[in-house]
């Protein structure tokens, strides 16, 4: 489906979906710098035609302005024509909604996930079992046990893009980079919202188990 093709509701929905969830997670300093990135999908799911919103480049995400946010195609370039710069991070997502046809995908840095990124990063994968907040994965299982893949942070976000396939498994909606910051997505906006909150959850639940005696 060509983008110009895709109804208006959908991309204004998409627009209104993304402006909600920044200011929320602005309103709990997730942002800080102009730092992390969000997005929504719209149209078709095929691999060769999906489109989606992204935040622009170098904006204040604590405030609102007609200009936080472009359309990219499945390469994270613009279709529409715009001033505008995607964020620097726009092929990651490209490569998430690629592989796994999620709906948003939503990137923050925190104090929490970096350090805990930072401290498993040698490992590849952060270990959390029997928290609750597991269930926010919508992992059910008694005493649930996961590892949450962290992916080293280079400067050149095409080389991090190129382990995206192998890194994603498939019950576990996120991957972290190291000593930067958590990708969560989901099926919509909600769900993406969900995970994301969960794996926040995860992480400063095991900072301040490693800090007990």
């Amino acid at each position: 489906m060509s983008f110009h093709l895709i109804p208006l509701e959908e991309k204004l929905k998409a627009l209104d979906e993304l402006r909600t969830v920044k200011e929320l997670f602005a309103s709990r300093g997730w942002f800080p710098g102009t730092s992390g990135n969000l997005s929504v999908r719209v149209g078709g799911f095929a691999e060769e035609a999906f489109y989606f919103a992204v935040t622009a480049s170098g904006k204040d995400k604590s405030v609102s302005t007609p200009e936080d946010f472009l359309f990219v195609d499945q390469q994270g370039k613009p279709c529409e024509t715009t001033g505008l710069k995607p964020s620097a991070e726009t092929l990651i997502h490209a490569e998430i909604y690629r592989l796994t046809g999620c709906g948003a995908i939503f990137h923050i840095h925190t104090i929490f996930n970096s350090i805990i990124s930072e401290r498993y990063g040698d490992k590849g994968a952060v270990p959390a079992q029997g928290i609750e907040l597991i269930k926010g994965l919508g992992i059910w299982e008694e005493n649930a046990k996961i590892e949450v893949p962290v992916l080293p942070n280079y400067a050149n976000i095409s080389k991090i893009a190129e382990l995206v396939p192998d890194a994603l498994k498939g019950d576990i909606p996120g991957i972290l980079l190291r000593n930067h910051g958590i990708y969560a997505w989901g099926n919509n906006v909600f769900e993406a919202k969900r995970h994301l909150e969960a794996f926040e959850f995860i992480f400063e639940h095991i900072y301040h188990s490693l800090l007990l005696p």
